[in-house]
């Protein structure tokens, strides 16, 4: 069975609605918490057959409320590009997967909103990329990826949403199998919340539905590209 190393920033935002995809085609997956007391970020022996970046929620990458494992972060990624291991960037993780790459990241005031994003080309994620579909952000800063990736989703400014890095590597600037409760957790957690979090919040009940199904879509290009069912 193969078997990802999965980084949260807290204890609130995880895998969320991806876990019954990675279960349910028998990959495993273990998380690690170095924001809890005595727990560190694995070795890079330890990495197993991928990494995967969650969202931070308060934290950030740009200098703002910098995410305090960062730079452990970006050369735990490093150490996957030199390993050809993939990578899945969620939010903040999407940002550090970008200053691993020579990207950047930029400020940006903490936002919790539900964008529409759109498929820049047909063969986007293996062409199981819906033509559109809703994605929840729950982020500071913004991730900006290097030159060389390719785009493959936008949003409605144009801002890239969901980007690949080589063959194996995605970044995605809201999380593709978010939940409500998650959200809800992370608004009790801080001290710092987002202005006006409800419309959010409501969004994400009223579309569920529709999270759930471009997921099914989004995860069989995922996994057919990061190559995680072969043997």
């Amino acid at each position: 069975m193969k078997k990802l190393s999965v980084i949260q920033h807290n204890s609130a935002d995880y895998l969320g609605l991806m876990e019954d995809h990675f279960e349910g085609r028998r990959i495993r997956f273990q998380y690690y918490r170095p924001f809890t007391e005595g727990v560190n970020l694995p070795d890079e022996s330890e990495l197993g057959d991928g990494l995967i970046l969650l969202g931070g929620g308060v934290w950030g990458s740009a200098g703002g409320r910098d995410v305090p494992s960062l730079e452990a972060e970006i050369k735990l990624a490093r150490a996957c590009f030199m390993n050809d291991l993939p990578i899945i960037g969620i939010g903040l993780g999407a940002q550090i997967l970008c200053l691993a790459a020579d990207g950047k990241s930029e400020a940006a005031p903490l936002e919790f909103s539900m964008e529409d994003v759109t498929r820049v080309s047909d063969d986007a994620l293996n062409g199981f990329m819906p033509k559109q579909f809703p994605l929840p952000i729950y982020m500071r800063d913004r991730p900006v990826p290097p030159e060389y990736a390719k785009i493959l989703a936008t949003d409605s400014k144009n801002r890239p949403a969901v980007f690949q890095i080589g063959e194996k590597m995605f970044g995605f600037s809201g999380h593709p199998g978010y939940k409500r409760a998650m959200a809800e957790d992370l608004i009790m957690e801080f001290e710092e919340n987002p202005d006006n979090p409800a419309p959010a919040l409501e969004a994400l009940t009223m579309r569920k539905r529709e999270i759930e199904d471009a997921l099914v879509s989004i995860m069989t290009g995922i996994i057919q590209l990061t190559g995680l069912m072969r043997e």
